[in-house]
This record gives structure tokens, sequence and C-alpha cells, in this order.
């Protein structure tokens, strides 16, 4: 469904706001949330769920209190930028699981990187594994996070 915005009414956008700021919550606390009964609220998140609105529930950890204390933010230019290559390096990537996101952007570098990692050490191995062992990588400009003001995951709906 592309256009489900068009279709989203009242009590999908309220279930959507209630969910991004605590999935936790059972069926009829959240039902009880958006003033729904409890099955219109169930049916309802099956379809968002079902038509990829809701893409799915995940807990969000504190990174420093799991050890990946250092933040970095890549941009990366690629030497070759053929679809094959670009796919190439998106795959490379999407296997380490210290890249948390990664975005083709454009105009200026080819991807933005989020990183997640313990330390300086791990961020420079993780570097050498992605980026000065890989051919096509032509420039690499890495800003380490000093402090996060703001970090949101919900999307207003």
């Amino acid at each position: 469904m592309e256009n489900l915005t068009a279709e989203l009414d009242d009590v999908d956008r309220r279930i959507l706001n209630a969910l991004q700021l605590d999935a936790s919550h059972t069926n009829a606390e959240l039902a009880e949330l958006v003033h729904v009964s409890a099955p219109t609220c169930l049916r309802r998140v099956k379809h968002l769920t079902e038509a990829g609105v809701i893409e799915r529930q995940v807990a969000i950890v504190a990174p420093a209190k799991v050890g990946a204390g250092l933040c970095a933010i890549v941009e990366i230019s690629l030497d070759i930028q053929a679809a094959e290559r670009m796919e190439q390096f998106e795959a490379l990537v999407a296997a380490e699981s210290a890249v948390l996101q990664c975005y083709r952007v454009a105009p200026g570098p080819d991807f933005v990187l989020v990183i997640q990692v313990a330390d300086m050490p791990a961020y420079h191995a993780l570097a050498h594994r992605l980026f000065a062992a890989h051919a096509n990588v032509r420039n690499v400009k890495t800003y380490f996070s000093t402090f996060r003001s703001k970090f949101e995951t919900r999307i207003a709906v």
C-alpha cells in the first residue's frame, strides 16, 4: 500500500503515536490509551503491521550501558558508483553489526553511516575491515559524537 497515509484515520494515528512512545503496552492497555475497544485495537495494529506501517517493535538500548559508548558518523565516497558496486558496499556494511544505519545520499558522499562501537580501537578495527580493506572506497570522513543532545525514534503521524 504505497499511499497508506491517506488511509490512516485518527484512531490509527493515536495507535501509532502510543506505540512509538511505548510498544510494551498490552493490547488492553493500548486500547484504553487510544479510546477504542480491545478487539478494534488488535485488528488495527494487525492491519498496520501487515501493511508495513509498523515495521517491527524493538527495545531501545542505552549504548554506554552495554559497552558501546563511541558513536561515529561516517561519510563514504566510492571510487566507482555503478549500481552493482553500490549494492556490494551496502551488503558489506549491512553484515556489520556496529553499523546501525546506512544511507545513500546526494549530493556529496555516496553513503553516510551511523556506527556505534565500544571505543577508538574498536572503531579503527571496523574502519580497517570496511574501508581500508575495501578496494572501492575512495574517501572516508568520520565525525565522532562528543555529546548526544537529541535521539528520537518517533515519527510524527
